[in-house]
């Protein structure tokens, strides 16, 4: 079994019910160890006048292999409805790989650690509620350090409780 954090997000239709099935449906790859608290951000990159992202983070224990739970997380995606048309578009479901039990890798299909998930306050926040001491495999730097250089300017706390196990 390995531990896998997932960085979780959606701006399009109903955000926040989207999230709990998302949550539902990736906890049946493994044992669900945790899920953070909801936060609302703004876009960032992408097209012009997207709405607001609600972002959160879970903490999975699986036995899949990464690129077999990367695949069943774009599965996941598409179920929701999501169209890889343009980068950084709004989304009805964004599902991201973090970090995957410490592993180091670059590849065409999957990096590891996500490349920036360390520069992006929305993803950090979340990771924070789950796990701050959490290393940065090649850096070290932990998920708090990592926030605390990058500010949580622009991610406000929509909900601490909004999953019925968190």
């Amino acid at each position: 079994m390995s531990d896998a954090y997932i960085a979780l997000g959606a701006n399009l239709g109903h955000p926040h019910d989207t999230l709990r099935w998302a949550v539902q449906a990736v906890a049946q790859h493994g044992e669900l160890r945790g899920v953070s608290g909801l936060y609302r951000t703004a876009p960032v990159g992408g097209p012009a006048g997207q709405p607001d992202y609600l972002n959160a983070a879970l903490h999975l224990n699986t036995a899949l292999a990464p690129h077999a739970l990367l695949n069943a997380l774009h599965e996941l995606e598409a179920r929701a409805g999501r169209e890889r048309r343009e980068r950084w578009a709004a989304r009805l479901l964004d599902l991201d790989l973090i970090v995957y039990d410490g592993l180091v890798q670059a590849g065409p299909l999957l990096t590891l650690p996500h490349p920036r998930a360390w520069e992006r306050a929305f993803v950090l926040a979340p990771l924070a509620d789950l796990n701050p001491e959490l290393r940065h495999p090649q850096t070290g730097e932990t998920v708090a350090g990592g926030l605390k250089r990058t500010g949580e300017a622009g991610v406000v706390l929509e909900r601490r409780r909004w999953w019925p196990d968190s």
